[in-house]
Formats: C-alpha cells, sequence, structure tokens
C-alpha cells in the first residue's frame, strides 16, 4: 500500500502543475493575450465551446440553465473522481498519454506569438533561478515595482517599512534579480544601472567605474577637467572613459516597451453613474467558455471504451478549470479595481494631483490575497478613467503624509514641483532648497535629496542650469 500511495502523489503532481502554472498565466496576462490564449485551449480541447448569444432568451433563462447544468456536470464529475484517480494510480499508460497531454498544451502556450514585456522576462528568470520558494516571492514583489525603463520605482527600504519584510532578504534577492538579462536592470538609480553594466563587462575599479561611482553629476555638465584632475588623470583619458559610459544603456529595460501603435485594450473602466463611481469590466472581451453538450452525453453513454471515457473526462477537467482560472481572474481584478476606486475617488475628480498614497499589501488584505497575486493580477492591466487610460500599477504608489493629517502621493508631489518650475521665473529659478521652503509652506514635508531625486526623475535640470539670461 505504502507504494501505491507513493505512485498517486507522483502522478497528482504531474496533472495539476501544468494546471496551477496555466491558472497563474491567465490571472498574469493582459486581456489581448488572454484572447489568444483562450483560442489556443479552444483548439486543443474539443470538450470546450464558445456560448453562443441567443436574443430570443432572456439573460435570466440562460445563467439558470447554465447554473443547473454546472451543478449537474459538476456532481457527476465528483462521483467519477475517486474512480479516474484508482484508475490513473494503476495504469502506467493513462499517466503516459496524461504527461503527452501536459507537454503539448505546454508546447501551445510556449508558441503563444506575443511581445513579451520586460516583467514577464524578469520573472521567467527569476522562477528558473535557484532561489527558495520564499525568495522568489520576495523576487516577484520587486519585479512588481519595476518600471518598463528598468528601473525600481519603490526601493527596497520602503517595500520593507510598508510589509515588515526583512530589508537584508529584499537585498540578496534584488542582487540576484541584478544579474537578469537586460543588464542593468532593476536599479535604484542611474548610477547604480551603469555600475552594474560596468561590472559585468569586468570594468569593476576602472576609470569608467570611479567616474560614474564619484563623479557622474560633473559627468552629466562634461566637466572633464575638474573630473581629470581629482582622478589624477589627462583631460584625453576622461574624455576616452566618457565616451566609453555613453556606450552603456540607460534605460535597460526599453528594449521590452511596447510599441507605441499597439493597442491597449483595457480590463476595467470607470464611468460616474448617477454621482457615483462605477467599476466596468470589460468582460464581454473574453470568449464565454462551456463544455459542450456532445461530449457531455458521450461521457454519460456507458456503451463507450473506459479509454475513451478517460480521455473525455480528461478534456472536461481542463476545460472546467479553464472556465474557473478565467472568472477567478476577472473576479480578482475586479475587486482590486473596485479598491482602487475606492482609495483614488480623488485622482477620479481631479487627476494626477488628487492619487493618494497606495500600496499593494493595503489592498491585498482588504481583498483577501497575497501581494504577490495583486502584483500579478495588475501586470499589464489597464484602466480607463475620465482622465485617460492608466496601467493598474500607476495607483500604487509610497507617500507622505501632510501638515494637515491628509496622505499625497509621490506622483502627486512631483506633479506640484513641475509645476512650481513651470511658473518660475526664468532669471531666479528655484533651487531644490527654496522647492523644499515652498513644500513646506504647503504642509507637504520633504527632504532636499528628495526633491533632487524627483527632480531628476521629470528630467528637470538643476537652477543653474534652467537660469535664462
Amino acid at each position: 500500500m505504502a507504494g501505491l500511495s507513493q505512485h498517486q502523489s507522483l502522478s497528482q503532481s504531474q496533472v495539476l502543475a501544468p494546471q496551477l502554472q496555466q491558472s497563474l498565466q491567465i490571472l498574469q496576462v493582459p486581456m489581448l493575450e488572454l484572447r489568444t490564449l483562450i483560442q489556443v485551449e479552444l483548439d486543443g480541447n474539443p470538450t470546450l465551446e464558445m456560448e453562443d448569444n441567443d436574443p430570443n432568451e432572456s439573460k435570466v433563462e440562460d445563467k439558470q440553465r447554465d447554473a443547473e447544468e454546472f451543478d449537474v456536470e459538476f456532481d457527476r464529475l465528483s462521483k467519477l473522481d475517486d474512480e479516474w484517480r484508482d484508475y490513473m494510480a494503476q495504469s502506467t499508460n493513462y499517466v503516459r498519454r496524461s504527461t503527452e497531454d501536459d507537454e503539448r498544451r505546454q508546447f501551445f502556450f510556449d508558441s503563444l506569438t506575443k511581445n513579451e514585456t520586460l516583467q514577464e522576462h524578469l520573472l521567467d528568470q527569476l522562477r528558473g533561478s535557484e532561489l527558495s520558494k520564499e525568495d522568489v516571492q520576495l523576487g516577484e514583489l520587486l519585479i512588481g515595482n519595476t518600471n518598463d525603463t528598468g528601473f525600481l520605482t519603490v526601493k527596497p527600504d520602503e517595500i520593507a517599512a510598508n510589509t515588515g519584510l526583512e530589508m537584508a532578504d529584499l537585498d540578496r534577492v534584488l542582487q540576484t534579480i541584478q544579474t537578469f538579462h537586460p543588464v542593468g536592470v532593476c536599479a535604484r538609480d542611474l548610477r547604480e544601472c551603469l555600475l552594474i553594466q560596468l561590472k559585468r563587462i569586468g570594468k569593476e575599479g576602472s576609470l569608467e567605474w570611479r567616474i560614474v561611482s564619484n563623479y557622474l553629476d560633473d559627468l552629466a555638465k562634461k566637466r572633464y577637467p575638474e573630473i581629470a584632475r581629482r582622478c589624477g588623470t589627462t583631460v584625453d583619458c576622461i574624455q576616452r572613459a566618457a565616451n566609453f559610459i555613453a556606450t552603456l544603456d540607460p534605460k535597460p529595460g526599453q528594449i521590452f516597451s511596447a510599441d507605441p501603435n499597439n493597442y491597449v485594450l483595457p480590463d476595467v473602466t470607470v464611468e460616474k453613474v448617477s454621482g457615483l463611481w462605477q467599476v466596468l469590466l470589460n468582460g464581454d472581451q473574453i470568449p464565454h467558455l462551456r463544455i459542450s453538450n456532445t461530449y457531455k452525453d458521450l461521457m454519460a453513454q456507458t456503451a463507450n471504451k473506459e479509454d475513451v471515457r478517460d480521455y473525455i473526462r480528461d478534456k472536461i477537467r481542463n476545460g472546467k478549470f479553464l472556465i474557473k482560472s478565467i472568472h477567478q481572474r476577472q473576479q480578482t481584478i475586479s475587486n482590486i479595481a473596485h479598491e482602487i476606486v475606492k482609495r483614488q475617488t480623488e485622482f477620479l475628480e481631479r487627476g494626477p494631483s488628487g492619487l493618494k498614497p497606495m500600496t499593494m499589501v493595503q489592498i491585498a488584505d482588504i481583498v483577501g490575497v497575497h501581494e504577490t497575486t495583486v502584483s500579478r493580477a495588475i501586470s499589464g492591466k489597464y484602466m480607463s478613467t475620465p482622465h485617460g487610460v492608466f496601467e493598474m500599477k500607476y495607483f500604487f504608489t509610497p507617500g507622505y503624509q501632510t501638515a494637515g493629517g491628509e496622505s499625497m502621493s509621490n506622483t502627486s508631489v512631483k506633479g506640484v514641483i513641475a509645476e512650481m518650475v513651470k511658473s518660475e521665473d526664468g532669471k531666479n529659478p528655484l533651487s531644490d532648497k527654496e522647492i523644499v521652503d515652498v513644500l513646506k509652506t504647503k504642509g507637504i514635508p520633504i527632504a532636499r535629496r528628495t526633491v533632487a531625486k524627483y527632480r531628476n526623475e521629470l528630467n528637470i535640470l538643476p537652477s543653474n542650469m534652467r537660469k535664462s539670461f
């Protein structure tokens, strides 16, 4: 009996693993890719078919009939479950057939023609690494907070503060991710991004390394004589080093950026109806699937050979799992979207200046899922709002507590800084210290170095380079 028990466990693992992978893939892929994936499943599973909308039938009757059919079929499959498991454990031929089906299905998934996103590319490398399950979850969190140019949008210390995770663990996993392709990815800033690239090509400790480490600001302003003096070398050497540094990629993730002509299909639309914000899930864009009645009837016929019944039972089970996974995907996205709308009402009313701080952990706690699930669910998903179409992860940002006790997101603070610079006197531009003072009068406590960081992210030059004469 002990040997039989072990064999059952092995067989279950072979069948369930591809289904769990499929469920995670369905949750993570964008709408257009999901439609392609569903079509692949329709082509490979004869028991699946798309529902036809009959305008002469009421929607209530459709739902009642589908519910009754589902209950009957579920009961039937439940009764056959023990028999199916016993047969699978005893028949090596069946296990071989199931494995081949799983490999064929995985081949279909791997053959999908799509533009891979940076996040997907990094997640593939993460899951293929030798990291533990716990570290992979940390890695998914870090990758979920990486923008399309390849930089971390939320620093590990901020993630640690918001989640209670150990900073040392996050740093260790981050160092592993920074060895992934493209080179320089998941850096905290431009300096770290360039240093990662220099280290990869064996230039750690070189003149280029020293310049990037210590004189990056001077390099941007082409202060070659000053750098040469501090490095104890000639201006020509600095010029050659600068030319080499210029060949490095300041935005390593950009090679995965979507074509600007690509069509974005929002998963969620937010509209104001009768004075209230409503969340509308664009589920009509996803084919509605059901199990074919023809195969249900074949399943019920006792005259069919056992291997035919086993084949049909396996396909029906896979079809049911696919339908359930799609439903769970839509429900998870809907739950997250509703929470975003609840917390970001001011954004919907005023635009980006009204964006509030919000973390994945906060939403995960309310929705009742892990933060990595939230990260997967919002990856590549878009929300249509009165102010435009935004990627759902746009709404997740840390922030500040104002003197008045209100929360203000980093994005909103950047918007305030941008407006201040836009309206400043060109002959007397605001210094970072002056911006800090103005923000303080608005009740926004912020450090000067943070202002400098936000200014760089907004591509705003320092005050001495903005001055007009």
